[in-house]
């Protein structure tokens, strides 16, 4: 075997170049087969994580099911930033729902399918935060009660970008948002809001229930692919940062995806018929104020003063996260941060 030195191109960071992968190591964006399911000409913010998050989804959907997917896409970011009538950057089969119905969409093609014996082509369904979370929740509890075939992606961006930046019940605590002014002893969002759609999926007890960043896209094609082999109701939940919303710099868009994961606040996690069945590890602790700075949206907990007493609480959700689901090695908090 012919030796070939490794150079860390990148100190301080987890990338390795100089490095050749086999063919069986390739992510779907690095092979000349994948299908651009999302492509040019879309009109997304400079730094969007939902046209990322998207475009890798529905290529490892479309490589998973041999180019046979059928997509549907509620109303919101995704779908006004895709399809400006007359024109749409998809390049598979997708139909546009109303805001809350793309898993009863989704559900009644999946049927259509069924009925005309084509067990070949699979379905997908998307909805953001907004669509899934709040509005699209009915339909998609339904979805996943009777175990409909079909993979239900939930693109988070913590709000409702499209339509002003309001909160949405997947919006975190004490962020600045267009409903949730930094006012009072407890400023932005209130604490104790909200609801953790994952665990919801899992509680149905369906086939599989993941969620990933799009800091990991090689993570996020895995978990993608693996859900293509399950039938039944599956459950994608995608942290997809959004630069205008969040009030980040669009060029950091992958750096604040990973700081959500690497403070707690995120946990990145995989489940099977309601059980935990694998997490991905924290590799470099960090405390949540690392996270929250890099946002405008937490602006307000930082100037004029610190407030230590909301940081403390946020932390205590990121550490609570970190005990529950394990996510360090030794399954304990680190004390020293």
């Amino acid at each position: 075997m012919t030796y070939r030195p490794v150079k860390f191109y990148q100190t301080g960071s987890f990338a390795v170049g100089n490095r050749l992968l086999g063919r069986e190591g390739e992510k779907v964006q690095a092979t000349i087969e994948r299908a651009n399911s999302l492509t040019l000409g879309h009109r997304a913010c400079q730094g969007c994580g939902e046209a990322l998050g998207a475009r890798y989804v529905l290529d490892a959907a479309m490589r998973a099911a041999q180019g046979k997917v059928i997509a549907t896409n509620a109303t919101g970011c995704l779908e006004v930033f895709t399809t400006p009538y007359p024109e749409t950057s998809w390049q598979i089969p997708w139909l546009h729902s109303v805001f809350g119905n793309a898993a009863s969409v989704a559900t009644g093609v999946a049927a259509a399918l069924k009925a005309k014996g084509r067990t070949d082509v699979r379905v997908v369904a998307q909805a953001g935060d907004g669509g899934a979370v709040d509005i699209g929740l009915a339909c998609l509890s339904g979805m996943l009660e009777r175990n409909d075939d079909v993979l239900f992606v939930c693109y988070d961006n913590e709000a409702y970008m499209n339509t002003g930046v309001q909160r949405s019940a997947a919006t975190p605590p004490c962020g600045s948002h267009g409903h949730t002014e930094a006012v009072g002893a407890e400023p932005g969002n209130p604490f104790g809001q909200g609801k953790n759609l994952p665990l919801i999926a899992m509680a149905h007890e369906i086939p599989y229930v993941a969620t990933a960043t799009v800091a990991d896209l090689g993570d996020l094609e895995y978990k993608v692919e693996r859900a293509m082999s399950f039938h039944g109701a599956r459950y994608l939940h995608v942290l997809v940062p959004c630069p205008l919303g969040w009030g980040s710099k669009p060029g950091d868009t992958i750096a604040v995806a990973r700081l959500a994961k690497e403070c707690g606040l995120f946990p990145v996690i995989e489940a099977t018929q309601g059980e935990l069945t694998a997490v991905s590890p924290i590799r470099k602790q960090v405390p949540v104020q690392e996270y929250l700075r890099r946002q405008s949206r937490y602006a307000h907990i930082f100037e004029p003063t610190v407030r230590r007493d909301i940081i403390d609480r946020l932390q205590a959700i990121a550490d609570r996260n970190i005990r529950r689901f394990g996510l360090l090695a030794d399954n304990e908090v680190s004390t020293a941060l």
